[in-house]
């Protein structure tokens, strides 16, 4: 956990973890960087940061995923923090992305994407 104000909404940092052999870590670590920009820009507090190994296309079969749905049902959380779509499924599997944002969305989650392109446009 991180501290955080406990007035300030408080959402989850999802990181799909590379597995780069040129400089490893290196998206890892812009993905973190960029959340904890990104929720300091706009007064959230990142109550975990939960990480999964890129490659399940499925995201309900990623144990850090599973972690992600188990804040938004227990109402830990407002919104989940993500560089870009593709963190939550592969755009061969984009419907499973779309599954799981609807079913966010349907609990009060909304899932914001990190990437300054995308973040910059109120995604």
């Amino acid at each position: 956990m991180t501290p955080h104000d406990e007035a300030a909404p408080h959402v989850v940092l999802y990181v799909c973890v590379d597995r780069a052999r040129v400089a490893p870590g290196g998206a890892t670590q812009r993905a973190r960087t960029e959340g904890h920009a990104y929720a300091r820009e706009r007064g959230l507090a990142i109550a975990e940061v939960v990480t999964d190994t890129y490659g399940e296309p499925d995201p309900a079969r990623r144990r850090g995923w599973q972690r992600v749905r188990q804040l938004a049902q227990t109402g830990d959380v407002t919104a989940v923090l993500v560089r870009w779509p593709s963190t939550i499924a592969p755009e061969p599997a984009h419907e499973l992305r779309h599954r799981e944002v609807a079913w966010l969305h349907e609990l009060g989650v909304r899932v914001r994407y990190t990437w300054p392109p995308l973040s910059s446009k109120g995604l």
